[in-house]
């Protein structure tokens, strides 16, 4: 098969990588209509949304690194043939079993591509603009707002919006995984793939003070956005009374997409300048979504959901430009799949905690405590980086642009 020019492979694999991301927020509108068509609760909806996270980190951990050692296109096209899959599982659902199927295999896809997309952006990037480091951190928030809106938007405006969402995706992926054949090979296919498919969260030596440094950023950040993206319409029906589904995806744009604004915005920033201005704004903006929370101001609630977007960005680019400075290009794969480990566990894990603690606690309690320990989380990375003092080659770095470190 021909291979594409190296630029246009660059931006086809940003595509792809924004598609993904895309495809795993188009099911958070999608929850409360299933809700109502399969009669289940708080409780079980965030479990489904749950065990996408864990699924995707179980292959992060997994196979993260396996496109170091076999190259990135056989992964690329395998995980995007298996994303076509998890999205049939999602047009032939009929239960709460079904849905929770199709959302292990994507999260399985995702994790496989997340990883593999990431550093191939990193491989491709151009020296002299190199905007790998600014691209994996906007493609999260832009993926998973597109997807939320446009599956927001689908349920109001089609019959059936199942269908047509996810018979589209499955299509799309597997024209995806022949473009995958069409890219140029830039993995340096180091020898022991199957010693590397041993769980493991892979942090080279030179990077693993900043990886810790950065750790608590990505907690507060990704913890956030997995409450809002499952129960962030839940939150708008049940709290403030707006049972119109394009509203509840219009809270996820908000905060998704002002992420990806955030992100460029900051891409001119020391990494560390934006990872620690990053954190502060998230949690000032925090501090108002309680606020709109507690005293029932919508308005205040999506402003202040906006603004901490902004923070998210801007503090993820910063966390991925000062993990990643100066990595090998035989462990891009792993470290990138690492910085993700991270994020889905906080992600994941406390999002299904808040969503089983609703039935006793309640929605609003739930939230406002979330918020707090957010805010706590947050204002915790900010000091940690203020206290932090890097050695020599970290100073020197840490005076270039974010979107630089990655070259």
């Amino acid at each position: 098969m021909p291979r594409l020019p190296r630029p246009l492979a660059f931006w086809s694999v940003a595509g792809l990588l924004v598609l993904v991301l895309a495809a795993s927020g188009v099911p958070s509108p999608l929850y409360r209509v299933y809700q109502e068509q399969f009669g289940f609760g708080a409780g079980v909806l965030t479990l489904v949304f749950g065990i996408y996270a864990l699924a995707l980190l179980a292959a992060l951990l997994v196979v993260g690194s396996l496109s170091d050692h076999v190259g990135r296109r056989p992964v690329l096209a395998g995980a995007l043939l298996l994303q076509a899959v998890a999205m049939v599982a999602f047009l032939v659902a009929d239960g709460v079993g079904w849905l929770l199927a199709a959302r292990v295999l994507q999260g399985l896809s995702t994790g496989a591509l997340t990883g593999s997309l990431g550093a191939a952006l990193l491989d491709m990037q151009r020296r002299d603009r190199p905007l790998g480091a600014l691209l994996n951190s906007v493609a999260p928030g832009l993926g998973l707002s597109l997807g939320a809106f446009g599956a927001g938007l689908a349920i109001e405006t089609v019959v059936s919006p199942t269908p047509w969402v996810f018979g589209v995706l499955t299509v799309v992926f597997v024209l995806g995984a022949v473009l995958a054949w069409a890219l140029p090979e830039t993995s340096p296919r180091l020898p022991g793939a199957l010693a590397s498919l041993r769980p493991r969260v892979a942090v080279p030596q030179p990077q693993r003070r900043a990886f810790l440094v950065a750790t608590p950023a990505l907690v507060a950040l990704w913890a956030m956005g997995g409450l809002v993206l499952s129960l962030g319409p839940s939150l708008t029906a049940g709290v403030f009374g707006v049972e119109d589904h394009l509203v509840g995806s219009l809270l996820i744009l908000c905060m998704q997409g002002s992420a990806a604004v955030g992100s460029v915005l900051a891409r001119d920033l020391a990494p560390r300048r934006a990872m620690a201005g990053g954190c502060l704004v998230f949690a000032t903006a925090i501090v108002g979504l309680l606020v709109g929370l507690v005293s029932g101001t919508l308005w205040l609630f999506f402003v202040a959901a906006g603004v901490a977007g902004l923070g998210f960005g801007a503090a993820f680019l910063g966390s991925v430009a000062t993990v990643t400075a100066g990595v090998s290009p035989g462990h891009r794969g792993g470290l990138l799949s690492s910085i993700f480990v991270v994020g889905y566990l906080a992600f994941s894990i406390p999002a299904i905690i808040a969503g089983l603690a609703v039935n006793t606690l309640g929605l609003r309690v739930v939230a406002e405590v979330y918020g707090v320990v957010v805010i706590a989380l947050a204002l915790v990375a900010a000091a940690g980086l203020r206290l932090s003092r890097p050695r020599r080659p970290a100073a020197v770095a840490a005076e270039e642009p974010a979107e630089s470190l990655a070259a």
